[in-house]
């Protein structure tokens, strides 16, 4: 619930703005203030859980997360949409890395791997169905049933969760004397880059004050959190985990593979809506081939992660995202659905590959307490790595569509016979058509115009894709950086 409500309204943004009368700028806020409450409660969950008992912290949570989604679809304002969502994205939050955490202290050793596979479904299939759910929901019904969708599955995981923990102890004098500074900055840090980039496009960067400030802020928030977590003599988040090449170089690796999972996620959508004009739905139905096939995948993981060395699972799974993000570099306006199934097929294959054995790395052969701090920096990692990428997406598109759009038009001008001519033809076509020849002139050279954008957002997307590849192809020597550990071998938690 918590990962797919990351995604699922991103398919649905024109319906909800249009239904509160919002701009798009106030729209953008609607995943905006989940992702900047989310990224702040997961390095808090590992502490936390041990303040309140992990049962009594996890059960409340996943209720609190069942109201603000009905506070989310009884909204009548943006301002209580994103209050709401502000909500959801704390208690959310919470669900990710605890989920790992129980997974590691309930399972035993030999059945780790099938737990970890389990969970990975729900942490990749969840995002690539996120859009083809919210769109057919939207279109279907109403935008509203995005978010009373999570009311049933919120409600049963509530029963097994007090059926399935043990109660255990609070702590609540760990709360005096806390390690507030740190929280604090670490609060504002996050958030604040957080904001930097999935606002930072949209306002054209540095060049918007509000954009500026943030990145100071987030900047020197940061660096102060650093010193007091590794000075602290109780950090609530232990960052000398990244000491350890296990949870490093995964963790290093994991930022990558959020960056590349959520920005391919990103661009095929935005490609559909702005050249081949989809519905949300038709959307749906492309993006959905990210997901579906990782269902036939991840019931394999479990024997590879027995049978193969992770190294070579996490570089063949580079690999074959790379070549998936190569087939698509060469984009035309002509090219549909039937053209984008294989290479979603691909990537679907290829995440489980390189995601699961990195999950493992980052965790193994830690104490209880530490695998939550693991399973949070792992999650923090992730997400960062994601607006990383669609940042960088975002603004690879918006520039090179430009330097296209210039270079098409050069070309134009420099042979203005031609385009005189073509531009002719077309308005004597729709004089013919609308019997209107005064206006027709000044139709077709609108009509032209809009085919030079079109080809130029065309090959900016082209370039996203052939970015992403070449990132990728150019990160395989990064696998070298993981333990060389045998698979029979991968380590499992202390206790």
């Amino acid at each position: 619930m918590a990962i797919l409500d990351i995604q699922i309204t991103n398919s649905s943004l024109a319906p909800i703005e249009g239904g509160m009368g919002a701009s798009v700028d106030e729209g953008s806020w609607i995943s905006t203030a989940y992702l900047i409450a989310e990224i702040i409660v997961i390095p808090l969950t590992g502490w936390l859980g041990v303040v309140f008992g992990l049962r009594r912290y996890l059960s409340v949570n996943t209720i609190l997360f069942v109201l603000f989604s009905i506070g989310c679809a009884q909204s009548t304002s943006m301002n209580d949409l994103i209050l709401a969502r502000v909500g959801q994205g704390f208690t959310g939050g919470v669900l990710i890395p605890t989920g790992l955490l129980v997974i590691r202290r309930h399972l035993p050793p030999h059945q780790q791997a099938i737990g970890m596979s389990l969970f990975g479904v729900s942490a990749t299939f969840a995002p690539a169905i996120g859009p083809s759910l919210g769109g057919w929901l939207t279109e279907n019904f109403s935008w509203h049933y995005l978010f009373y969708l999570n009311v049933v599955p919120g409600l049963l995981a509530v029963a097994l969760q007090l059926y399935a923990l043990d109660k255990g102890p609070m702590r609540l004098t760990d709360l005096v004397g806390g390690d507030w500074w740190g929280i604090g900055t670490m609060a504002v840090g996050l958030g604040a880059m957080t904001v930097v980039l999935e606002e930072g496009q949209r306002h054209e960067w540095f060049g918007s004050p509000m954009i500026s400030t943030l990145a100071v802020v987030s900047a020197v928030s940061l660096i102060f959190f650093l010193i007091i977590e590794f000075t602290s003599a109780k950090p609530f988040i232990n960052l000398r985990l990244f000491a350890q090449p296990a949870v490093g170089f995964s963790n290093l690796l994991s930022t990558m593979v959020g960056a590349v999972s959520y920005g391919s996620l990103f661009l095929i959508p935005v490609y559909l809506a702005e050249v081949p004009r989809f519905s949300t739905q038709q959307i749906g139905g492309v993006v959905m081939w990210s997901g579906l096939p990782q269902l036939a995948v991840f019931p394999l993981m479990p024997f590879l992660l027995k049978s193969v060395p992770p190294r070579t699972l996490v570089g063949t799974g580079i690999v074959l995202f790379s070549l998936s993000c190569f087939l698509n570099a060469d984009l035309t306006h002509d090219v549909g659905r039937g053209e984008l199934i294989l290479p979603q097929v691909i990537r679907a294959v290829a995440f489980p590959l390189f995601a699961m054995p990195l999950f493992q790395l980052a965790m193994a052969g830690l104490s209880l307490r530490d695998s939550a701090d693991a399973a949070s920096l792992s999650n923090i990692c992730r997400n960062l790595g994601g607006s990383i990428g669609i940042a960088m997406l975002s603004t690879i598109t918006q520039t090179r569509e430009q330097v296209h759009f210039a270079a098409i038009n050069d070309g134009i001008s420099a042979n203005s016979v031609t385009t005189a001519d073509k531009i002719g033809q077309m308005a004597a076509m729709l004089a013919a058509r609308t019997g209107d020849a005064v206006t027709a002139p000044m139709q077709a050279v609108a009509a032209v115009a809009g085919q030079m954008h079109r080809e130029a957002l065309v090959m900016s997307y082209s370039d996203a894709f052939m970015t992403l590849g070449i990132l990728l192809a150019l990160s395989l020597p990064s696998i070298l950086l993981l333990p060389n550990i045998p698979p029979a071998r991968v380590p499992t938690p202390a206790h």
